[in-house]
């Protein structure tokens, strides 16, 4: 049988990049809204389709020994640059790619990587960095998950660690970096901003100036790594402030239909090669039909969150003025001259659509509040086209510990709420008789 052309191969076979990105047109750069409809597939590689198709398949055919040797060298990190070609869907797959790609366009990053779901994202990366013995300093509150993470899992191959309130002042921020160095090597910075559920702000700056300034003889420096999934990756771009590494949760405002799980890292590519190889051994990478609902989903991305965001505006400037209500923990609402206020002026771009009520009372009128809704959810999640309603210290937070809950703010009066794409006004109508049943 002759060998096929490279014209029949260019249909044949899933390659993604025959041609240079159009990343640019007549001198103007491209926003990411315009790039998420055809970056990184070519629809005459796919026999004509405008959508890249769902490659199920395990396995891909190599074009020859060489090509699968010289793959096999990127994968298992004997050639530096990883794979060049597709190699075994546990590694990489058409989908996966043209996701990673469009991913790291948000935030202008070197490069991308697609998780099965955030946490798995979170324990490949850290799986990736840490050794026995390392010391992690992190913000707090975290997701729960996280915590368990850090504290209990890790915490038994001997890792141990530091923490700093979310709202912390350099000075503090510095003097638990200090701590944490003197205890041992520090494998991470780890942040999370805002803070989940309170909504608290992290000086991603002054975690940066602190890490100079202390690891600046050192040859090593641990990387700083933020989950953005509250407000990323269109109300705030950490990479921009310091951070090295941004994860996400694409479940959340990525996904935005509440019909999927995923995770993803962005950031340098050099950082990302240790946990891609990670990745590549412990087969934590997106699926191909997950990651072809996220490439639809980035389509609208930026028109779901800023829905979302203008209702949350709304809604949240409603809720301050009720009588049931104790605070709102939204991003809009910062004093102009609290610290909060200025992390927020130099980090962030919006306020986000999820936020922290606190009710007057306790759990007895977060639940009344909670079993009353009838358009919002009660549900745990948030970025959806829905609207949300959970209860952070009895369901996502259940497993901190109660002083850790009560010196982070998780009270049981509050109330996390993640607002959707639906009509305003009918949102403020759910939330006055669900405040009215409170009694």
């Amino acid at each position: 049988m002759p060998k096929p052309t490279e014209a029949e191969l260019s249909v044949t076979t899933p390659r993604r990049r025959p041609k240079p990105e159009v990343l640019e047109v007549g001198g103007r750069r491209l926003k990411p809204s315009t790039l998420m409809m055809g970056h990184g597939y070519d629809p005459m590689l796919s026999e004509g389709a405008l959508k890249p198709p769902i490659f199920l398949t395990s396995t891909f055919v190599f074009e020859s020994a060489a090509a699968g040797k010289r793959h096999f060298e990127g994968v298992t990190g004997k050639r530096a640059g990883g794979a060049d070609g597709l190699v075994y869907s546990r590694f990489n797959g058409p989908d996966q790619e043209i996701l990673e790609d469009r991913l790291s366009i948000w935030e202008d990053a070197e490069d991308a990587l697609s998780f099965s779901s955030g946490m798995s994202a979170i324990a490949t990366l850290m799986l990736a960095i840490v050794r026995s013995g390392d010391v992690i300093v992190h913000s707090a509150p975290l997701y729960a998950a996280t915590e368990t993470l850090i504290g209990r899992i890790l915490g038994r191959f001997g890792i141990s660690w530091l923490d700093f309130p979310a709202g912390a002042t350099p000075e503090e921020i510095a003097q638990v970096i200090s701590a944490a160095k003197a205890k041992g090597r520090v494998a991470l910075i780890y942040l999370e901003s805002p803070a989940n559920p309170t909504n608290a702000l992290v000086d991603v700056e002054a975690v940066r100036d602190a890490r100079e300034r202390l690891f600046a003889d050192e040859s090593e420096k641990p990387p700083i790594v933020i989950d953005n999934t509250f407000l990323g990756p269109l109300w705030s771009k950490p990479l921009r402030h310091g951070a090295d590494i941004v994860v996400y949760s694409l479940t959340k405002y990525a996904g935005g239909h509440s019909d999927l799980v995923a995770g993803g890292v962005v950031g340098a590519k050099s950082l990302l090669d240790p946990i891609r190889a990670m990745r590549n051994t412990i087969g934590t990478i997106t699926d191909p039909n997950t990651a072809w609902m996220l490439l639809r989903s980035l389509e609208t991305l930026e028109l779901r969150m800023t829905r979302a965001g203008e209702n949350a505006a709304k809604v949240c400037a409603w809720l301050r003025t009720q009588p049931q209500v104790e605070r709102v923990g939204y991003l809009g609402f910062l004093d102009p001259a609290s610290r909060q206020a200025d992390i927020y002026r130099r980090h962030c771009e919006g306020a986000g659509s999820t936020f922290s009520l606190y009710l007057r009372g306790g759990e007895r009128e977060a639940f009344a509040f909670l079993d009353a809704l009838k358009v919002a959810k009660l549900a745990v999640s948030l970025g959806g086209t829905e609207t949300l309603a959970s209860h952070p210290a009895g369901m996502t937070h259940l497993s901190v510990p109660d002083e850790r809950k009560k010196a982070l703010d998780i009270r049981d009066n509050l109330v996390r709420i993640s607002i959707g794409i639906e009509d305003p006004d009918d949102l403020i109508a759910d939330f006055a008789q669900a405040l009215a049943s409170i009694g």
